[in-house]
Formats: C-alpha cells, sequence, structure tokens
C-alpha cells in the first residue's frame, strides 16, 4: 500500500499556538537523512544539556527525548542553523538499532531512517 501525503501537518501545529521549528536531523558518519522533527527553545536547551536530541512532540503538546522509550537515542554531535534562522540541523550518531518508529517487517528492527518508502506515481495526495 503507497503511503498519503498528509498537507494538514504544518496547518495543526500553527493553529496549536506551539513555537517550534522544523527539525531536519541527519547521521553525523553517513550523511543520511534519518527524520524530520520540530524543536522549541525549550528543546535545543535540553539537547544540548543532555547531548542528546531532544525535540518538541507536536501531537502531545510536550518534550520528546527521543530514545527514552524505545531505547534509540539520537547523540547530539552538533547543531547548525539555516540562512533564515527559521530551521535547524542536528547532526547526530544514532545509538539503537534504528531511528523511526516503524519497524522494518523483513529486518524485525526500526527503520535506520523515518524515510525509507520512495515516492511514486502510485502516491495518494491529500
Amino acid at each position: 500500500m503507497m503511503p498519503t501525503l498528509d498537507f494538514s501537518k504544518l496547518n495543526q501545529i500553527a493553529s496549536s499556538h506551539s513555537h517550534v521549528l522544523p527539525c531536519v536531523v541527519q547521521n553525523a558518519s553517513t550523511g543520511e537523512v534519518i527524520m524530520l522533527a520540530y524543536v522549541s527553545k525549550e528543546s535545543i536547551t535540553e539537547s544540548i544539556d543532555r547531548g542528546y536530541a531532544v525535540f518538541w512532540s507536536t501531537s502531545r503538546q510536550e518534550l520528546w527525548v527521543k530514545g527514552a522509550t524505545s531505547g534509540n537515542y539520537l547523540k547530539l554531535i552538533d547543531i547548525y542553523v539555516n540562512c533564515e534562522n527559521n530551521s535547524v540541523l542536528f547532526k547526530v550518531l544514532p545509538q539503537g538499532s534504528g531511528a523511526c518508529h516503524v519497524i522494518d517487517p523483513t529486518a524485525g528492527t526500526h527503520f535506520s531512517t523515518c524515510f525509507h518508502r520512495k515516492l511514486s506515481s502510485e502516491l495518494t495526495i491529500l
């Protein structure tokens, strides 16, 4: 089954009055893009203090320590800011079996990246 793109996520975030920025997460060793998450001022400070990636959960409206429940922590190496100061890049070293919350049915472990599906002409767009 092909995934359905969800164009409503950013509207949901905007309407929740969350003060967040998009955060691209990249494997510092391989250059692979692992995921896209959102960060608040507090989650960036927590990430720096802990040395591990901490995000803002837009669905739960709370800090989200990546790996706290799965064991798949992301060791923080560097934080970069884009030229318009409206998004960040976390360079990390994954510390578990994978980074995605979805489990690869073939391997039985978490996918190493949330970007494990390729866009095709069969994709449904909302």
